[in-house]
């Protein structure tokens, strides 16, 4: 059981966001081919993590707003140590970047979106589990 029970913490390690305990994604599966499978709910209080279908379209803007930063910081990273700047370095750069951060970049996006929506209720042993008719 997790002793620290931040927003910032539940967010950065992908907890649920009404224990903030539990975990959203199986361990050992960041860099795998099955690094967007999810629990279908917090294994600790029992939390849905798609609590109606297409939940997780909007948690696609959060990851745009990563994808723009990285590409903002790539600009600004480039422009500082190399002389001639060209768009096919830019995106070069961009490409291996947001290819190489994917899994994370997911993760974070859905763990962001879940935790507007779904708010901390306390920690998994003093708050009601809840069952969803799932033998998961």
């Amino acid at each position: 059981m997790s002793t620290n029970n931040s927003l910032l913490y539940s967010i950065a390690a992908v907890k649920c966001p009404r224990c903030r305990e539990g975990n959203m994604f199986p361990e050992g599966t960041l860099y795998s081919t099955k690094f967007a499978d999810m629990h279908e709910s917090c294994p600790c209080c029992g939390q849905a993590f798609e609590p109606e279908p297409g939940y997780y379209y909007g948690a696609m803007y959060v990851s745009f707003g990563f994808n723009v930063a990285i590409f903002l910081a790539a600009i600004f990273i480039l422009y500082q140590f190399v002389e001639d700047v060209t768009i096919a370095m830019v995106m070069g750069v961009v490409a291996v970047v947001v290819i190489g951060f994917l899994p994370i970049i997911f993760r974070l996006s859905r763990a962001i979106w879940i935790n507007i929506f779904i708010h901390y209720e306390g920690p998994c042993s003093e708050i009601p589990h809840k069952n969803h008719g799932s033998s998961h």
